[in-house]
């Protein structure tokens, strides 16, 4: 899929998805790997590898405490019973040992910690246009200009909503085959990308998109490599986004239930062909859609 960290020969030219995904702590690799939580009823699923997500006990307090990785602010669920950290684990990061910093009401702040296994990703061969793999100038230009807002748009940030993050269980934005998934090592036109940083649906054109959890739109555009796109905030530092849309039907600032349209399949920006692809962010980490849905 599409957005994509760029390449080797364009020392300038970083990768959109990748800039805001740091590591938080020191590591060391793991011996094993973890499974996701077989508890059905707590969405996303907990599964602690790179691209992946883990959830963290806080304990009980009497009002939402604010948790950070590094200085990224995290959503924190959960109520006076007992909160619960989520955290989006970047693909880049190493496995290994990791914390986040949970701030009390008084301002002093202490350590969680936990542990990042390794995970094994399976590799993709594309064949896309060669303008959309070596750029020109004016396409770097381009590019350098759209890496500098979206990173404005990742960097949202908003309240948590205890009636939306009750649950974050979500729905799949259109029918389809799952036609590559997160975080394949992407090989275009020969020549080695960033992993892949959602999960491509395949989709005729035209097919209706929907919001897969309520949210507001905070973003739409015509991008490079991901064509039309529309982000949505679902707050507490949880964003969705779908790429290579034939037409984009919302505009920034709506505000949209789970299941309503936003727009239509298609394969605008690098795409190989008509698909969707939806795209997950926690904390500025891109991490695995499938660990949002039941199945």
């Amino acid at each position: 899929m599409r957005f994509t960290r760029p390449f080797p020969s364009r020392r300038a030219l970083l990768g959109t998805l990748g800039l805001l995904a740091l590591p938080t702590g020191a590591f060391a690799s793991p011996r094993t790997e973890p499974v996701a939580t077989a508890d059905a009823a707590v969405w996303p699923r907990a599964l602690a590898v790179p691209g992946g997500v883990a959830r963290l006990s806080l304990g009980p307090a009497a009002a939402r405490p604010q948790a950070f990785a590094g200085d990224v602010p995290l959503l924190v669920q959960g109520d006076a019973q007992g909160w619960t950290a989520v955290v989006g684990i970047a693909l880049a990061v190493e496995p290994g040992t990791a914390h986040i910093s949970v701030r009390g009401p008084d301002g002093s702040t202490r350590p969680v910690g936990y542990r990042i296994a390794a995970k094994r990703y399976a590799e993709q061969q594309l064949k896309v246009s060669p303008r959309t793999v070596d750029l020109s100038p004016e396409d770097q230009a381009r590019f350098e200009r759209e890496r500098a807002h979206q990173q404005a748009v990742m960097a949202t940030f908003t309240e948590p909503d205890p009636a939306v993050h009750a649950s974050l269980r979500m729905q799949v934005p259109t029918p389809g085959r799952r036609s590559s998934s997160f975080g394949l090592r992407r090989v275009f036109n020969g020549q080695a990308r960033n992993p892949h940083s959602g999960m491509d649906i395949a989709a005729p054109t035209g097919t209706p998109v929907v919001a897969p959890l309520p949210g507001r739109v905070i973003d739409t555009g015509d991008y490079f490599f991901n064509g039309n796109t529309v982000w949505l905030d679902h707050g507490g530092g949880l964003l969705t986004m779908v790429c290579h849309l034939s037409q984009i039907t919302v505009q920034v600032g709506d505000v949209l239930r789970t299941g309503e349209p936003l727009g239509t399949v298609g394969a605008t920006g690098r795409a190989t062909g008509p698909h969707l692809h939806w795209g997950v962010m926690l904390n500025r980490a891109m991490v695995d859609p499938a660990l949002f849905l039941p199945n």
